[in-house]
């Protein structure tokens, strides 16, 4: 499904990521672990070719990153679910307004678009919150949405950017077990994480990123 090969990445003279090589099969779960600034947000944008490596390639199902057309990115990305440590919510829509958007950019037909916000609003747990504004929410409540958000269009792949950093650590582990629900289901799944305490409620691969080095520390159980 994903295969980054010999991939280098350089801000400003800086090597973030060096000769950067791993994959990820369908269905797959996988923790990112590194110290702060050690690279591991440049890699998730590299995934969803928000970046584009400077040497090497990656290939995310039939989309090559030396090949791709401009007009092609928003196809792949419908293909990807994004979390993001800072929820990324609309302030001034309501839930179903943040979610509706998400389906209206992709020409959804208004029938479905309530019954699929419906679905996973039920899916993450907080269907009573369908009119509520994000001012209104919890941190936690917040991630909810954020999931959903990522969700809605049935992705093959989620790729979360520390989507416990702001979390308690119950909620963080109240997430965790949610983003574990929807890989049961068949999504693979990517949190790019530095709280360790996650990785002993999971036997899933960890890979981690050091010096702009990635290598696995512990494959899946």
């Amino acid at each position: 499904m994903l295969e980054f090969s010999d991939v280098g990445f350089t801000y400003h003279s800086d090597h973030i990521l060096r000769s950067v090589t791993f994959g990820m099969k369908y269905g797959e779960f996988v923790f990112l672990i590194g110290k702060s600034g050690s690279g591991k947000s440049t890699l998730l944008q590299l995934i969803y070719f928000n970046l584009m490596p400077d040497s090497g390639e990656i290939i995310f199902e039939n989309y090559s990153s030396r090949l791709i057309k401009p007009s092609l990115l928003p196809l792949l990305r419908r293909k990807i679910g994004i979390i993001f440590q800072d929820f990324k919510l609309i302030e001034d829509r309501t839930i179903y307004e943040n979610l509706a958007f998400v389906l209206e950019t992709v020409n959804t037909p208004a029938k479905k678009i309530k019954k699929r916000i419906t679905e996973v609003l039920g899916e993450v747990g907080i269907s009573h919150k369908i009119k509520s504004y994000p001012k209104e929410l919890s941190g936690g409540e917040k991630q909810r949405v954020a999931i959903a958000r990522a969700i809605i269009n049935e992705p093959l792949l989620i790729v979360a950017d520390e989507p416990t950093g702001n979390l308690d650590p119950g909620t963080s582990f109240e997430i965790l077990e949610l983003l574990k629900k929807i890989n049961n289901r068949g999504t693979a799944v990517l949190i790019a994480t530095h709280n360790y305490e996650l990785l002993k409620k999971s036997s899933a691969r960890i890979l981690q990123l050091e010096n702009g080095i990635l290598k696995e520390v512990r494959n899946s159980v």
